[in-house]
């Protein structure tokens, strides 16, 4: 994409833009095979798409077409909803980040689900899920949630309960053991039991909550933690005058926060349910160290408006290379076989299936 002339538009006319133009994109990328199971996914790599790029499941083939493993798209309401007013998204070009308050602008789960059902009718593969959000108005979020995951069953391969949006009021309230446990089962028990559960949690949380929440989640039916959403704190040295907009920032001021609570996460969940690291990544290198702070699944998009659409591909391609020359120098046993064809899996995947 040509993503300097994409600057030169207003932030969202070049996010829609893009995602035109992604929809059309005929680029099959295939980057070197790197296996995963992780999350109650078999993704063909363990990079893959962030919730908020493709809101409304526009582009699932032409994302899957740049090199990512996996993708989410959304978040998804129930109903149709505009979201906030524009303009609610900010380019922070000399952070290389950007803030939104998007406020969950979606075109309602029937529609996403139409688009996906469309898309596997048509053949589309590849591993697909759905970021589940609520309508602002809604009085119930675990109905909310529940009516999305049933939308978009046997469509999606999992679907993300977003509770760490900071643009939705009282949104990140449900992250409490109790809210985020009744949920938590309500999906659950709303989707078949081969459709993955995933739980997205935000950076801002302190330590004691990270504790507590960690320790909790290992004993709900979830298959993976999102760590973690964008952040409402703006970190020391941020040069661009959008940094005073208020919503999200995500991109490479939110890097340092990302790891810490992807950290701290991990150690109080003891390896016992399987993390995906987002936040600030913006190359191979994040991503193993991502992997290496116990994710077993990385994601981004924020960094794709800066580095450009061929990023995924060169990430994936680096950690391939990385995982060749550690393998020839210090052979490891693979962590698992995956039962169609018997590929191993890289040792940095899913502690929860080993």
């Amino acid at each position: 994409m040509p993503s300097r002339l994409l600057h030169l538009l207003p932030p969202e006319r070049a996010h829609n833009a893009a995602l035109r133009l992604l929809g059309f994109s005929p680029l099959r990328l295939r980057p070197p095979a790197l296996p995963v199971r992780a999350a109650g996914i078999d993704a063909i790599n363990p990079v893959g798409l962030a919730a908020g790029f493709d809101r409304h499941g526009e582009a699932v083939r032409g994302a899957l077409g740049l090199g990512f493993g996996f993708v989410e798209i959304g978040g998804v309401t129930p109903r149709p909803q505009p979201g906030n007013p524009q303009p609610r998204l900010f380019r922070l070009a000399a952070d290389r980040a950007i803030v939104n308050r998007m406020g969950f602008y979606s075109h309602g789960a029937d529609a996403v689900a139409r688009r996906l059902e469309r898309y596997r009718h048509r053949g589309g593969r590849g591993v697909v899920g759905v970021s589940l959000a609520k309508n602002r108005t809604s009085e119930s979020a675990a109905d909310d949630y529940a009516s999305v995951a049933l939308s978009v069953a046997g469509l999606a391969d999992f679907v993300t309960v977003n509770v760490s949006s900071p643009n939705t009021p009282g949104l990140r309230a449900l992250q409490t053991e109790g809210e985020l446990r009744r949920i938590v089962e309500r999906v659950r028990a709303a989707v078949p039991s081969d459709m993955a559960l995933w739980v997205k949690l935000c950076p801002d949380l302190d330590k004691a909550a990270r504790a507590a929440l960690g320790g909790a989640l290992t004993t709900m039916p979830v298959d993976g933690v999102v760590v973690s959403n964008t952040t409402v704190s703006r970190p020391a040295g941020l040069r661009s005058p959008e940094r005073e907009e208020q919503g999200g920032l995500s991109g490479r001021p939110l890097k340092a926060l990302a790891l810490e609570a992807l950290r701290d996460i991990a150690a109080a969940s003891q390896g016992k349910i399987d993390l995906i690291g987002v936040g600030g990544i913006e190359n191979a290198e994040d991503a193993r160290e991502r992997l290496a702070a116990g994710a077993s699944l990385v994601q981004f998009h924020t960094a794709m408006i800066y580095g450009g659409s061929l990023l995924p591909y060169r990430i994936v391609r680096s950690l391939t290379r990385s995982m060749e020359t550690a393998r020839q120098t210090s052979p490891v046993v693979p962590a698992g076989t995956r039962p169609d064809d018997g590929t191993a899996v890289p040792a940095f995947s899913s502690v929860a299936h080993r």
